[in-house]
C-alpha cells in the first residue's frame, strides 16, 4: 500500500514541531540538510528557492543562506551551529538579515533530530524562540511543513510526513 505524502506541522505559539518519516538512511538526509545539495531541493518555483548556502559545519561555525522569492527578492539569513552529531542531530541559531514582517531579526533556534526507524529515518524539527510572536510561529510552522514536503519529494516518494 502506497502512502500519499501528508504534511502536518504545529505550534503552541512559542515553539514549532514537525516530523517526517523519510524512506532514506540518516546519513543521506544529513548530507541533504547541511551540504551545498540543499540548494537543489529547498524551495519551489511558486514560493522561493535557496540560491546561496554556505556552512562551516562545526560547533561554533557560521552558516548563511540567501533565499530568492518567486518575485525575485533576495532574503538573507544566517546563524551559528551550536551542536552537531553527524547523522543524528543539528542545533543551530537562525536570524533573518532583513526585517521579517512578523519576526523581525529575532534570533531563534532550530534543532534537527534524525532517528532510525524500521523503514528509513524520522526527521523531527523543533524550532523555538517565538515567545510573544504567535503569528510568526504559525507562519513558520506552515513553512516547515513545506520544507519537509520538499525534502520528501527530493529523496523519493513513499515517505510519510506528520507532526
Amino acid at each position: 500500500m502506497t502512502h500519499l505524502p501528508v504534511v502536518h506541522s504545529m505550534t503552541n505559539g512559542e515553539t514549532i514541531f514537525a516530523s517526517a518519516d523519510i524512506d532514506a538512511p540518516a546519513e543521506r538526509i544529513f548530507r541533504a540538510l547541511v551540504g551545498k545539495e540543499v540548494e537543489q531541493w529547498w524551495g519551489s518555483a511558486d514560493t522561493c528557492r535557496m540560491v546561496d548556502w554556505s556552512a562551516d559545519l562545526r560547533v561554533g561555525g557560521r552558516w548563511t543562506v540567501v533565499v530568492r522569492t518567486a518575485d525575485g527578492r533576495d532574503l538573507p539569513a544566517g546563524g551559528e551551529f551550536l551542536e552537531i552529531e553527524a547523522r543524528r542531530r543539528i542545533v543551530q541559531t537562525r536570524a533573518y538579515a532583513w526585517d521579517h514582517p512578523t519576526l523581525g531579526r529575532r534570533q531563534t533556534t532550530v534543532a534537527w533530530l534524525l532517528e532510525p526507524i524500521a523503514r528509513g529515518t524520522r526527521l523531527t524539527i523543533c524550532h523555538g524562540g517565538f515567545a510573544g510572536r504567535s503569528e510568526a510561529a504559525a507562519e513558520h510552522a506552515e513553512g516547515w511543513g513545506r520544507v519537509l514536503a520538499w525534502l520528501q519529494a527530493y529523496l523519493g516518494a513513499g515517505s510519510r510526513v506528520a507532526a
